[in-house]
């Protein structure tokens, strides 16, 4: 498993449910329709392709199809806490995220989530964009039934970004999004309504590198910056622990990350990286993983294991020359490994 491969190496330093309770989910500041490319035979007549040509990512129909095919999939899933009724509709870091969580649930009441309340949506907005080859991809800004209350100012719009990887593929949600609605920005939008796709950038790399060294000035402070680097710190002072951190991009197949232009001439991103935490106990100390892990455990613990987290980043990209600004970052446990 990945955390095998991270415990060489190790720095030393130092939410809401998604299924079935009416509070936010994860960690807070918690592709797609085919293309046609037109080739002109000799006779004249068209020949349609899907790599080249500039045409929206799906159709509005489309996109709803894809969204009630996933939400129905996921509230089944939580129902019974069965990854496998929902894995068809899931993939990259947010599928990563909700599979391991639901086998750890299951491992933990095999009697399933039958109190679980479904995942409602409404008042849904599809971001679509113009775009060339595969894969392809779309957002459906949605108000859901998962806000705290009724209180118009803790309201929450739940962004599902789906994806499709190639024509015969079926559209999967891949990342998810939680934002207040003031956090979420004016899209930049072409002469037909449709949203306009932005360059994401290495934000998976730079962010990895700012959690292991603390430099550069690409990240704001907040919580998930400078606050987790100082709750680090904090952490490897425990006492009867050793504790070391290492951080790993996560940017390629579904990984890969997305943006939108927005009209201030930023972006919109979401991005996705993986966390280890490795805790070695003294002579002295019982070392027990926490109960989420031990579902997805693998080897003996003796003195010491890995867990290793996904994470799930919306972010702001302002103009060049300001830092990035963090929205929301979902967290999960996907991994552990004993030692």
């Amino acid at each position: 498993m990945r955390a095998a491969r991270r415990t060489r190496g190790l720095l030393r330093r130092g939410e809401r449910d998604p299924y079935g309770t009416r509070g936010r989910y994860g960690v807070r500041g918690g592709l797609l329709a085919g293309g046609l490319a037109l080739a002109l035979t000799a006779t004249g007549c068209v020949t349609v392709h899907g790599e080249t040509a500039l045409v929206p990512a799906a159709t509005r129909g489309e996109a709803a199809t894809a969204l009630k095919r996933f939400r129905s999939a996921y509230n089944e899933a939580a129902r019974d806490l069965a990854p496998a009724k929902d894995a068809a509709v899931l993939a990259g870091p947010f599928g990563a995220i909700t599979q391991d969580t639901l086998r750890s649930r299951k491992a933990q009441n095999p009697a399933g989530g039958a109190k679980a309340s479904p995942l409602e949506v409404s008042d849904v907005r599809y971001l679509i964009p113009r775009q060339r080859g595969w894969p392809r991809w779309f957002v459906a800004d949605t108000d859901t039934d998962r806000d705290v209350d009724d209180d118009p100012a803790r309201d929450t719009r739940w962004l599902f970004l789906f994806t499709r990887s190639g024509p015969e593929a079926d559209w999967r949600a891949t990342y998810l999004a939680i934002l207040a609605p003031g956090e979420i920005p004016k899209f930049r939008t072409d002469g037909d309504g449709y949203v306009v796709p932005a360059m994401p950038g290495a934000l998976s790399r730079a962010y990895t590198t700012y959690l292991r060294d603390g430099r550069g000035a690409r990240f704001a402070p907040g919580q998930h910056t400078t606050g987790w680097r100082e709750q680090r710190a904090r952490n490897a002072e425990r006492p009867g622990w050793t504790i070391q951190w290492a951080d790993e991009p996560a940017d390629t197949g579904a990984f890969r990350p997305y943006a939108l232009r927005t009209a201030d001439g930023g972006s919109l991103a979401f991005f996705a990286s993986r966390h280890y935490e490795r805790r070695t106990g003294a002579a002295n100390v019982t070392v027990t993983p926490p109960l989420a892990a031990k579902p997805l455990l693998k080897g003996r613990v003796d003195r010491s294991y890995t867990l290793e987290y996904t994470s799930n980043e919306t972010v702001r990209v302002p103009k060049a020359g300001k830092p990035v600004v963090f929205l929301n970052r979902l967290q999960g446990l996907t991994g552990a490994e004993g030692s």
